[in-house]
């Protein structure tokens, strides 16, 4: 079990930024995060989340048109960008992800049934990768304020794959942040059932 000091990192005394300090995001922190990411569970492994990071100026202008005025500063000020998307054709992995089972044909007979399990698996992903982020030492802004289609076209078309959300990385600048916002606590949004 993790102690106090590690469940304050990942969720206790974590917060989200609204600004950025300059300090710059290392690729290779981008690859210890995704190879956290991966590990995470997935339903039969299918592991569809597919991720883009913008690193450069020339990706950021590419997005910018994308982003709702309320969200252009504080994302174009990260480090870096992910796009969270996921693959349609998740399945086609599957004969590798999970061998001696014959899932790809349950995916590739049901558009309906992939369409689902790549969008819910994919979202799982990208919550793994805000926990991967945190336990590194990056800080993370969720972002759905953007023009999916336009994401799509920019970025993702060649390969397919679908956007559905970004996320900010980087190191925070915390000065001024105000108090955090309330949570629900158990009994507003949870029942136990026996």
């Amino acid at each position: 079990m993790l102690d106090a000091s590690g469940l304050d990192l990942l969720f206790n005394k974590a917060r989200t930024p609204l600004r950025w300090t300059t300090r710059p995001v290392e690729e290779d922190l981008l690859r210890q995060m995704y190879d956290l990411v991966r590990m995470g569970p997935t339903s039969g492994n299918c592991s569809p989340a597919r991720l883009v990071f913008i690193t450069g100026s020339n990706g950021r202008e590419k997005l910018r048109p994308a982003l709702s005025a309320g969200n252009i500063n504080r994302v174009m000020g990260a480090p870096v960008i992910a796009i969270v998307a996921h693959d349609p054709l998740f399945f086609e992995q599957l004969p590798v992800l999970s061998p001696g089972e014959d899932l790809r044909s349950w995916f590739a007979a049901d558009v309906g049934l992939s369409e689902e399990t790549a969008f819910r698996n994919g979202t799982l992903q990208g919550g793994y990768m805000i926990m991967a982020a945190r336990a590194l030492g990056l800080d993370v802004l969720p972002v759905s304020g953007f023009d999916q289609s336009m994401v799509e076209d920019a970025f993702l078309a060649e390969q397919g794959w679908r956007a559905n959300f970004l996320l900010c990385l980087g190191y925070g600048d915390f000065t001024g942040l105000p108090e955090r916002a309330p949570r629900l606590s158990f009994d507003q949004a949870c029942r136990i059932v026996q």
